[in-house]
């Protein structure tokens, strides 16, 4: 049987490929989060915010960012929500047409903003001196299309526009550089392979404009010292961290050990190269996949309705606006793909 990127640290039990939604827990983070539970209901400590300090600078280090300006929390929409809530009245926010709710829903539900959004392909072009920000994914979750993120900036900064990317789809397989843009963030229970409940946000040094409207004691400078009344906030992008998930962030910080021993540029090599396959035997089959070169994840139209006949032969995917999503990560192979285009119908 061949072997995945992943090695040993991987067992499903099904032909997983299925990351777009959640990506496989490592043996490693398995092991480490059932030990912290263990040792809470003995009485002990479970070492949960030291490995959040520690999943904190990981992350710094994929994002290309000083560990300054990186916050840990729990959700992609709390941090959209805290930056839409920066934003003035009367603020105009562009948005990709189709993108991810967690993201563009926060800034819709904001009083006295008007959201406006744009084709995926056009987005640069739809920047407009009126436009404040431009939010928007670096990856697809629907159709797996990568953002062309140079033009998006580029435009941004061309009208004083601010940036928001959202990384949950391609931190882990697509390099990032979290500096290039005023915000980042990142729910990393999908590529990262981190439990729910650990996501990131990136801040520019002077913060961007944010305040900490739900800062408590782990937004302290010392939080150890920030248990009563008012207390002074961190002076780095710590003063936007919620109380993190500690068990989660057991796990966390040997899941994104992982993702940094192997490094990005491997991984997407490996993904991108059975997502390609994939695609040209499905394409084979008479199926043509939406496009997204250079992407792991694979959106077949039409097929949506197969995803559950598939689940009960032993295939995780998703069905995704009717389409059949796959997305191939580090623990998976050819061989996996091939069975799954054996189980596909032929309608060529």
């Amino acid at each position: 049987m061949e072997k995945s990127l992943g090695g040993a640290e991987f067992a499903p039990r099904t032909t997983y490929l299925d990351t777009a939604a959640f990506g496989l827990l490592p043996t490693r983070a398995v092991t480490a989060m059932r030990t912290a539970v263990d040792r809470a209901a003995e009485g002990r400590y479970h070492g949960g915010y030291e490995a959040a300090e520690v999943s904190r600078a990981t992350y710094a280090r994929l994002a290309g960012v000083p560990v300054a300006r990186v916050a840990v929390g729990a959700s992609v929409a709390v941090y959209a929500g805290l930056i839409a809530a920066s934003l003035p009245s009367g603020a105009e926010v562009l948005v990709a047409e189709g993108d991810f709710s967690s993201l563009v829903n926060p800034f819709h539900v904001r009083p006295g903003l008007t959201v406006r959004s744009a084709p995926l392909d056009a987005l640069a072009e739809a920047v407009r001196p009126s436009t404040a920000l431009v939010a928007v994914s670096a990856a697809q979750s629907a159709t797996g299309a990568i953002t062309d993120l140079r033009a998006v900036r580029e435009a941004a900064r061309a009208h004083g526009a601010r940036t928001l990317v959202d990384a949950s789809q391609s931190a882990g397989w697509l390099p990032l550089d979290a500096g290039d843009f005023d915000f980042t963030v990142c729910t990393a229970r999908k590529w990262l392979l981190c439990p729910s409940g650990v996501a990131f946000l990136t801040v520019p040094e002077d913060f961007g404009g944010l305040t900490a409207v739900f800062a408590g004691m782990f937004a302290g400078e010392v939080p150890a010292n920030s248990n009563y009344g008012a207390v002074e906030l961190a002076r780095s992008a710590r003063r936007f961290d919620e109380s993190p998930a500690v068990y989660s962030y057991v796990a966390a910080r040997h899941a994104l050990a992982l993702v940094e021993e192997l490094g990005p540029e491997t991984i997407h090599a490996h993904d991108a190269a059975l997502a390609d396959r994939f695609r040209a035997g499905a394409a084979g089959l008479g199926h043509e996949p939406l496009p997204a070169p250079g992407s792991p994840i694979v959106s077949v139209p039409g097929l949506g309705h197969a995803a559950e006949r598939l689940a009960e032969a032993g295939f995780q995917l998703s069905s995704r606006a009717g389409n059949l999503r796959a997305s191939f990560h580090l623990y998976n192979t050819s061989d996996d793909v091939d069975r799954l285009l054996e189980a596909l119908p032929d309608h060529r």
